[in-house]
């Protein structure tokens, strides 16, 4: 049984140093002289071309594989930032409940509650 080949993985300088080589080539059977040599289809070469002229050196990188995150580290910040004051006015809003409380408690029992350095 034949051994299996493992997958190729270019890098983003590989690829652009492919691409701008098949660029360069002018005369007839260059490029397939090339796409040979490199051990590559024709159809990598036109995809690299092309994510290179929408997108620039930057697309040529290789990306992890399997699904996009669904929020970044901007949107877990603003979740988390977000939580935190709801827990804040939570705290808030029993901390007034408090004091009217307490001005309840001193109105009924007859307490003063200004202090002795501003009378």
């Amino acid at each position: 049984m034949p051994k299996r080949g493992k997958r190729r993985k270019f890098s983003a300088a590989e690829k652009l140093r492919i691409v701008r080589e098949a660029a360069a080539c002018t005369q007839r059977g260059d490029i397939e002289a090339l796409l040979r040599r490199e051990g590559i289809y024709s159809s990598l070469l036109t995809a690299w071309r092309k994510q290179l002229a929408l997108h620039g050196s930057e697309a040529l990188a290789g990306r992890k594989p399997g699904r996009k995150p669904k929020h970044d580290a901007k949107d877990r910040r603003i979740a988390e930032l977000e939580k935190r004051s709801a827990r804040l006015e939570e705290k808030l809003a029993l901390a007034e409940k408090l004091i009217d409380l307490q001005k309840k408690v001193s109105a009924i029992l007859g307490i003063n509650l200004t202090n002795d350095e501003e009378r």
